[in-house]
This record gives C-alpha cells, structure tokens and sequence, in this order.
C-alpha cells in the first residue's frame, strides 16, 4: 500500500546539533512535590526538576559555534576593550543608533533611561506595559500609560499587528496633560504582555511624525524588534521582498533611542544596551552608566560577554534563521488551534499565549487561573511555563489594589535554537491533557507577596 503524499513539504531548523544537555523526566508525584515547595510558582522551581523549560527566552538561547569561538577572544580590559568596540559597530550597522551605552542586561539600561528622563508627575504612554519597564518607570515617579490599540485585550482577535498604538488614545493624553509632561513615547516591538503581537512599520512611522509635531520623543524596547521585523516582512504591504536586516534598520529609524535586552533576539545569555541619536541622552547615561553597572566600555558585561553580543546581532537578522525561529512557535501554536484550545492569535513571535480565563473560566481571576494553569502543566509533564496576567499586572502603586488586565494569560516560550520538534510536541500534548481536565482545576491564594515585581517570588496555596 503506498504511503499519503504530504499536504507540504517539511522544513528543518538551519543548523545541526553540536553539543547536548541532559535532561531528565521526573514521575508525577516528584512534581506534585516540586510545585508545593515552590509555592506553585514556576519561577521557584529548580531547573534539575524541570523536563522542558518554556519558562522565557531571555538568556536561554542556545549561542553558536561562532558565538562560542568569539567568547576565547574576549578582552577583559577594565577600559576600552576591543570587544565593546565591535559590539558597537554592530548596533550602529544593524540597528542604526549612533551612540552606545552597554548595560548587563535591558532592565539596566531601562533604569538609567528611566532616571535619566522621568520626573515625578509624568506619564509615560505605550503600546502596553512590560513588568520591569513599567516599574522603572512608576520609581522614577512616573505613570504609564496604556494607548495600544483595544483590539490587543481580546485574544480571540486576528488583527495582524495588534501592537499598534491608538493615536486617539495618544492624542488624548497630550490634550490632557500637555506635552511637557510626556518625556517620551514608551514602544515595543513585539508586545509581550499582548501575546508577541507585532507593530507594523506603517504605525511607527505614523507615531513618529505625532511625536515629531509635539516635540516627544520614542524610546523603542528593541528586544524582539527582530521578530517585529519578520512580522512586518511577512504581513504588512511593500515588505514581503525585503530582507529582515534592512526591516529592523527602517523600523529603528523612527524611534529617537532603544533599550535592549540581548538575551533574545541576539542569542546571547547575558547582555543588553542602551543605544540612541541623542547626543546629550549619550553623555548623560554614559556617565550615569559608571554609578550603576560599570565603566562605559563594559557596564557590567565581561569582554567576551560583549563578543558574544556582536556576533549574535549578525546571526539574529539572518532571514533563513528567523523563519525557523518563528516556524517553531507557530508549529505550537497551530497545534493547539487545531484541537480548539484558547489562545492568543495570531500565533504571536516568541511564544504560544494560552487564554487561561478562556481555559478555567470557572476560576476566578481573583484565584490566579493563569497561575494556577501554569502550575498544573508542569505537574502534568514537567513543562514549565510562566503567567503573564494579574500576578503579573501586581497592584496600583497610588491604590494599592490589585490589578485585574483582561488578559489573564499562560506562555509557553520557546528558547531560540534549544528544542526539537519532539520537545514542541509533548508540550503540546501536555497543554491537551490538561485542558481534556480543565474542570478539575482549583484557584489559587497568595499566601507570600513580595513588594516589587511579585510573579517572581510570590508563594501561592490551593484553595
């Protein structure tokens, strides 16, 4: 009997194994174990005990034999190194920003940026908050702004760039408040508390000429803006000829400075930036630099750590590389459409989103569904994964009071160049038999709450 033909032809990943990592699976009751030590929060887990770690893609990427290569010619120089020296080149040639300033990671550049530019009583707008930035920002006295367009809080919808800003929303805020009490416009590329939703360059570009007639500057988080580019490249008109490294560099004009954390896009472990075109921005953060992380030359990254950075940007823009990249988060995701699981769509870049409150809509989001879901996915298989919904959002710094966002969402996120499609398929699988048992499901009560960024030491207990 001949076998079916394909409906398509297979793809496989560009590049081969060099080096492996053992893993181990543990048995059900070693998990049950695992989870209450852990106070049912993943991030307290012990990585021994975890199968397969969709916990984040920051840092956990696998670096390249070229990578690895780099890192034997690090010049650990207190000042000067050679090595910050090519990043720079690297930023400035991929990314476009005339000035660099390395920082250890992107919450070190979001700190000094946030010092450097926020004064008490001002409001920070943009396309949807991220957990650090916004703290960074609230510290420094400020009040973000949501102005992302609504079609990014209802999950189910499929508008391809649900990163976009709202220029009513905008508007509105500089009617209000004025100006002169916006230090600048706060944008990501793609949205990671939207679900990895992409901005289009037409919508950036728009921000730019607002801003641009109310003296307001963008400050974009270039973290995924790879990613964002790929997006651009696949679904918005006059870019699907393109590469993705000429996308990334357009998209980067139009935003004044960026802040990074390397340990995504650029495939590295550690590592991220402070980079702009602001001449003055630069002299200020470059000394400011020196205080918090380390000379200007390092800021807190060995000079192998910076080699490794470099070398990662030119593989990161690589077109073949971000189609496997992506190709691997939408193989995930289109698995669990197709058995009819709640999820973000479109299937966003760097991770799969599932819709907890769709999921264990019999658990209330005063009782963590998110939480409680991720929680019961590692039980399942040993799949860690993390919530990104009211433990997350944590509490109004002025009320107190919790925040409840309409996404209450689990993330599965996918490593770059980490896991097979064997590896995608039991996570899949997990996330299947899990929902087969959804109203089996308990919520959970915060029994330790940390004050600041509580997801990722807060303790829970079933109810």
């Amino acid at each position: 009997m001949p076998y079916p033909k394909p409906t398509r032809r297979s793809w496989a990943e560009p590049w081969k194994v060099k080096m492996v990592e053992p893993i181990r699976m543990t048995t059900r009751p070693q998990r049950e174990r695992c989870i209450v030590e852990a106070g049912y929060n993943t991030f307290l887990l012990r990585s021994e005990d975890v199968y397969i770690d969709l916990l984040t893609d920051s840092g956990t990427n696998a670096m390249s034999d070229n990578q690895w290569a780099g890192m034997m010619l690090g010049d650990e120089a207190y000042a000067g190194s050679r090595n910050f020296y090519h990043l720079w080149e690297a930023v400035t040639e991929y990314y476009g920003y005339k000035y660099l300033v390395p920082t250890h990671q992107g919450r070190g550049a979001e700190h000094i940026l946030s010092k450097i530019m926020i004064k008490p009583g001002d409001f920070v707008p943009g396309n949807r908050y991220f957990t650090t930035t916004r703290l960074h920002q609230e510290l420094a006295g400020g009040t973000f702004v949501d102005v992302i367009i609504d079609e990014a809080h209802d999950p189910a919808n499929e508008h391809p760039f649900k990163g976009n800003v709202d220029f009513g929303k905008l508007q509105r805020l500089i009617d209000e408040v004025g100006a002169k009490k916006i230090p600048y416009v706060s944008v990501a590329g793609t949205v990671n508390m939207a679900g990895g939703q992409p901005q289009s360059m037409a919508n950036l570009r728009a921000l730019r000429e607002l801003c641009s007639r109310h003296g307001i500057p963008i400050v974009l988080d270039a973290t995924r803006a790879i990613e964002n580019a790929y997006f651009i490249q696949q679904r918005e008109e006059g870019y699907r000829n393109k590469k993705v490294a000429e996308i990334l560099k357009e998209y980067c004009s139009y935003a004044d400075s960026s802040t990074m954390s390397a340990k995504k896009d650029t495939l590295t472990n550690i590592g991220g930036w402070l980079a702009t075109n602001d001449q003055g921005l630069f002299e200020e953060a470059r000394n400011m630099v020196v205080v918090y992380e380390g000379l200007h030359t390092y800021g807190g990254l060995a000079g192998r750590d910076m080699e490794a950075m470099a070398r990662g940007i030119v593989e990161s823009v690589d077109d073949d590389h971000m189609r496997a990249r992506i190709g691997q988060v939408e193989y995930l995701g289109q698995h669990l459409i197709d058995w009819a699981i709640p999820i973000v769509r479109p299937i966003g870049g760097h991770a799969v989103f599932l819709d907890a409150r769709a999921i264990y809509a019999h658990i209330p989001q005063s009782q963590y569904p998110a939480q409680a879901l991720a929680a019961d996915l590692y039980i399942d298989s040993g799949v860690r994964s993390m919530e990104r919904g009211a433990v997350s959002a944590g509490r109004d710094p002025k009320t107190g009071e919790e925040r409840f966002p309409k996404l209450e969402l689990v993330r599965l996120t996918l490593p770059r160049r980490v896991y097979t499609q064997a590896h995608t398929d039991v996570a899949a699988e997990s996330v299947l038999a899990v929902y087969e048992q959804r109203e089996q499901a308990r919520g959970l009560k915060m029994v330790y709450e940390p004050k600041y960024l509580r997801f990722f030491q807060a303790r829970f207990e079933q109810i």
